[in-house]
C-alpha cells in the first residue's frame, strides 16, 4: 500500500512558477514508477508528465513540455512537479499517481493515486 500527499497547488498568475510535490509512505516508493496528471473542471483527467523508478527515463505530455519538469528523490520518497511560464489552460486538480509499468514512454498501470493539489492560473 502507497499513501501519496499531493502538495504546493495554489493561485499563480500567468507566466508564473509553481513547485508541486507529491510525498509517498511507502519505504518501496523507488521501486514505483511515478506519474502526474491533471483535471480540468468538466474534461476527463490527463496525463502530465511521468519518470521511470530511477529516474533515468522521463516524458512529457506536449502541452507541458519545455515548460515543466518532472524529479525525483528516492531518499525522501518524493516526486516534484516544477512548472514554468504556466498558462491559464493549466488551472487543473494535479494528480500524482505511483504505477507499476513505464513502457512506451507513459507510466502504466498506476494503482495508487493522491487526492490531488489545485493549481489556478490568472489571466
Amino acid at each position: 500500500q502507497v499513501q501519496l500527499v499531493e502538495s504546493g497547488g495554489g493561485l499563480v498568475q500567468a507566466g508564473g512558477s509553481l513547485r508541486l510535490s507529491c510525498a509517498a509512505s511507502a519505504r518501496t516508493f523507488a521501486t514505483y514508477h511515478m506519474g502526474w496528471f491533471r483535471q480540468a473542471p468538466g474534461k476527463e483527467r490527463d496525463f502530465v508528465s511521468g519518470i521511470s523508478w530511477s529516474g533515468g527515463s522521463t516524458t512529457y505530455a506536449d502541452s507541458v513540455k519545455g515548460r515543466f519538469t518532472i524529479s525525483r528523490d528516492n531518499a525522501a520518497n518524493t516526486v516534484y512537479l516544477q512548472m514554468n511560464s504556466v498558462k491559464p489552460e493549466d488551472t487543473a486538480l494535479y494528480y500524482c499517481a505511483a504505477c507499476r509499468y513505464f513502457t512506451g514512454g507513459y507510466p502504466r498501470q498506476c494503482d495508487y493515486w493522491g487526492h490531488g493539489t489545485q493549481v489556478t492560473v490568472s489571466s
